[in-house]
């Protein structure tokens, strides 16, 4: 990512491609075991894709085992920017996501991520964003709603004046 450039999270749409090389690091920590390791992790990071739109976030992996993940921003609780020491030194993090319907538990962990502290605020504005967003709309509905009302009781009083005309009592 070039520094002149302006964070923009939409264009996350793959973890970074040095996430593949964490998974070969810490699969390789193993030993023996590491085609077993590292299978899932490169299967899990060639099928990894997100999209944050205008509503929330989506995640979705697997290949055998499809799993999605979407959350709104007027969920999310609480955000986690966590870097262990081979992420430090691969220059990445990842971006953990907590509802309050998760309880303790992390609901989504964005995982390879370049710039984790922009990330952070990106979602933290649209966190805010969207829990204020109602109240912006609630200061302007009561006025459109008591237009709404105060015409249906005009219509209201109009149409019990028509039957009272009609059937001939005094008003």
């Amino acid at each position: 990512m070039n520094v002149h450039e302006p964070f923009d999270p939409r264009s996350i749409k793959r973890p970074d491609g040095r996430l593949l090389e964490y998974y070969a690091l810490v699969s390789a920590l193993a030993l023996v075991f590491f085609p077993i390791m590292f299978i899932p992790h490169w299967i899990k990071y060639r099928t990894l894709r997100y999209e944050l739109d205008d509503e929330g976030v989506a995640m979705s992996w697997g290949f055998l085992f499809r799993r999605e993940i979407y959350l709104t921003y007027r969920r999310i609780q609480d955000i986690h920017v966590a870097r262990n020491l081979i992420q430090r030194w691969l220059g990445l993090a990842n971006v953990a996501v907590q509802t309050a319907a998760g309880g303790n538990d992390v609901e989504m962990v964005i995982e390879g991520v370049r710039d984790p502290d922009s990330l952070r605020d990106f979602l933290y504005a649209k966190m805010r964003g969207a829990r204020s967003a109602p109240a912006a709309e609630a200061v302007a509905e009561p006025t459109q709603r008591a237009d709404e009302v105060t015409e249906l009781l005009r219509e209201i009083r109009n149409s019990l004046r028509a039957v009272r005309e009609r059937s001939g009592a005094a008003p």
